[in-house]
This record gives structure tokens, C-alpha cells and sequence, in this order.
């Protein structure tokens, strides 16, 4: 569809197809306008005159850089800036047409011992999956999964386990994780707001035996299928391969060790049987915390 008024200015012609042509999200749809609306500014200030469609095809790898480095001067992060330079050349090419944009490699965040991915980062991972798919329940129920497993802990296999039983959604959610061990968790209300949106959405009936999490074809959902958009997520955005579907969970619970929270506490939500398993977070943290401090001292 190309039916958009020409007189309109190009972030705004870009955010109408963006939810009429590719059904994206309200949020991801404001985000992207705002982004084009930023290179417009800076490619006006950098060349010295206001920027057409046409000038669009005169973009170089080194303007984009030199568009990131400003950003970065903003505070932004490699996995927030790898989602910029996505947005930038989704515009790029919706302005030129495909391939139009530069070829250049995004940022990098750096490779070495297992850690955490950072609340950015998990944000970031969870809403690139999710704005891939042109399918509006798809996407609903790939946002639910993955907060589920950053906003409550659950295991991969333990969010597709669950049924249309658990709705009504509560302030709770009974889980059955390892050995069929039962325990209680609570829910955010981001991951249940995301969940109910899902079940809003998803184009079946949501019985109590029916499973939660629905593949395309209407089966249950495959854990696969969530790891392989997850490592095409963390390629497109940069970061390291250390970022699975499992580092979610491993992020939830050192978050919440770094917050104070109290071993067994952190136990039970994670469905541990013994303390011993729980532990292993407590020098995860301080390993973390070591590498912030190291960066961050003068004196380190």
C-alpha cells in the first residue's frame, strides 16, 4: 500500500505504514518515528540543509556512524544503540527501497565469562523478538514468554508447560517445574499484562487442558522455536552468545540477589531443591558487581 500522503513529513509517512502495512506495536511504531525524526535532525545539522526522500539515498556507513556516536554520547547502550541502527535502516530501506541502507556492523558487546545480561539488554532481546513477527498474536505471545522468563524465573520448558488453566491470572502463578515440583511465584504486572494480551489475541480457544503458549499451526509452542528467534535477536543487536532464553531466568535471579533478596526466598521462586543451586548466584553477583567496580573506579 503506498497510498500515504506524499505532503506528510517522512517520519510520519514511515510510523503509517509501519501500523497499517506492517501491523507493528503502538509502542514500536512511536519508537521508530521518533528514531527517523533524530536522523533527519542530524543529517540536516550534519549536511548544512534540510533533508528530502532523494537525499535519503546519499546516506554513507560514515554518517550512520557518526549518527550512533551522537547517540551514544546520550548514554545509550550497545544493545540500545544496535536497535537504533535496526530502525535506521528499516527507514533507510522503506525510504529507498530494500538494500538501500549502508552496510555496516553494529555495535558489539564484548564476549567472556557467562554473566547476566543487564535489564537493558533483556528489554532490548525481548522486544526485537517480538517486532518480527508481522503476526500481532505471535508477537503478543513472544513478548509473554520471554518476560515470563526474565519477569518471573521460569525455565523455558516451564513457561510452555503451562495450560489455559492458569487464567484468570492472579497476582500468582502456580508452576511445575523439575521432579514435578509445584511452587508459587509472583507476577509483575508487565508479565501478566503481557500474557493477557496474548490470550486476547492467540486464534484459538484457550481451554483449561489447551496449552498456554500456541504455535502457528495451533499446537503447543516449541521451545526451539523461541531459542532460534532468540539467536537471531541477539545477532541482530549484537550481543553475546551468551544471551539465551536460559540467561533470562539467570538475569531475574541476580537481579534480585542484587537487590537484597533473601537466599531461600530466591530459592523457592526458582524451584531449587537445594540451597547449594541457589548459591552459585551469590558469586555470579559479586563477579559482576567486581567487573562494574573495575570499570567504574578511578583507583581500580
Amino acid at each position: 500500500m503506498s497510498d500515504t500522503p506524499a505532503q506528510l513529513p517522512l517520519p510520519v509517512q514511515w510510523s503509517i505504514h509501519l501500523a497499517r502495512d506492517r501491523r507493528r506495536s503502538e509502542h514500536t511504531v512511536r519508537a521508530y518515528r521518533a528514531t527517523a525524526e533524530r536522523l533527519l535532525a542530524f543529517l540536516g545539522e550534519h549536511w548544512g540543509a534540510a533533508v528530502d526522500r532523494s537525499d535519503l539515498s546519499r546516506v554513507t556507513a560514515g554518517d550512520l556512524r557518526g549518527y550512533l556516536a551522537q547517540r551514544r554520547g546520550s548514554g545509550l547502550s550497545n544493545a540500545s544503540a544496535a536497535r537504533e541502527l535496526s530502525a535506521v535502516r528499516g527507514f533507510l530501506d522503506w525510504a529507498g527501497g530494500a538494500g538501500a541502507a549502508p552496510r555496516m556492523k553494529g555495535p558489539r558487546v564484548k564476549k567472556g565469562v557467562p554473566r547476566p545480561i543487564s535489564p537493558d539488554e533483556a528489554v532490548a532481546l525481548a522486544t526485537d523478538v517480538m517486532e518480527e513477527s508481522d503476526e500481532p498474536w505471535v508477537a503478543a505471545r513472544d513478548w509473554a514468554v520471554l518476560l515470563l522468563l526474565y519477569g518471573a524465573g521460569l525455565r523455558i520448558g516451564e513457561a510452555l508447560a503451562l495450560t489455559g488453566a492458569v487464567l484468570p491470572l492472579g497476582e500468582t502463578l502456580r508452576v511445575t517445574g523439575k521432579r514435578d515440583r509445584t511452587r508459587i511465584v509472583p507476577l509483575l504486572p508487565p508479565v501478566r499484562a503481557a500474557i493477557e494480551d496474548y490470550a486476547a489475541r492467540v486464534p484459538w480457544p484457550m481451554t483449561r487442558e489447551a496449552p498456554l503458549f500456541r504455535g502457528v499451526r495451533g499446537g503447543a509452542l516449541d521451545g526451539g522455536i523461541v531459542r532460534t528467534r532468540v539467536r537471531a535477536a541477539r545477532a541482530r543487536l549484537g550481543l553475546s552468545e551468551r544471551t539465551t532464553p536460559h540467561a533470562l531466568r539467570h538475569s531475574f535471579a541476580t537481579h534480585l540477589l542484587g537487590r537484597g533478596a533473601d537466599l531461600r526466598a530466591l530459592q523457592e521462586l526458582l524451584g531449587h531443591a537445594s540451597l547449594s543451586s541457589t548459591q552459585v548466584y551469590t558469586g555470579v553477583d559479586a563477579a559482576h558487581l567486581l567487573d562494574v567496580y573495575r570499570a567504574a573506579h578511578p583507583r581500580s
